[in-house]
């Protein structure tokens, strides 16, 4: 057994009638832009929403892709008698079709965001000062490249935990 695929206007139908909807995006991407309604909840925190037996549940994410890729994993974390379904194409296919979202401009872009574009930018100016300068700066777009390896392959990114101290990142 699986979740069940639905397009947004039969989401928006089932929630009308009940069912729950769940975004499972981290707290930093749910906080700039959600459904409205949606509560937000990690997969590792699933066991912690108020889901009883004869309730459905909608899941969602950006894409769809997260919560494709997760759908075992939610569908065993319902209880026996809920009824799991998938938005397909996520948040995205929800706001092509004209359905309301909040968006919060004033909250930061995801974390995740925040590191692709600082360390695209770090690596661009370490190969334009690199041909420009001196070709000394091309060791600063080996650093962040070496920093994005060690990123992949532990789950420490040392730039995401900088970006974290930025005061647009800290809790009010």
């Amino acid at each position: 057994m699986s979740l069940t695929p639905v397009s947004p206007q039969t989401a928006q139908q089932l929630v009308s009638q009940g069912a729950l909807l769940v975004d499972i995006r981290p707290a930093d991407e749910y906080a700039r832009e959600h459904i409205a309604g949606a509560r937000q909840c990690t997969l590792e925190l699933m066991g912690e929403l108020p889901l009883s037996g004869g309730r459905s549940v909608v899941f969602h994410c950006r894409s769809g892709n997260r919560t494709r890729l997760s759908g075992q994993a939610l569908h065993q974390a319902l209880p026996t008698g809920c009824a799991g379904y998938v938005l397909e194409g996520g948040l995205d296919a929800w706001k092509a079709q004209g359905l309301p979202v909040k968006f919060d401009a004033a909250q930061p872009l995801e974390l995740q965001r925040q590191v692709q574009l600082g360390a695209g930018s770090l690596a661009l100016l370490g190969a334009v000062l690199g041909a420009t300068v001196s070709p000394w700066w091309h060791l600063l777009s080996a650093f962040v490249g070496c920093g994005l390896i060690l990123a992949g392959a532990t789950g420490f990114c040392g730039l995401a935990r900088v970006l974290l101290l930025a005061p647009w990142n800290r809790k009010q």
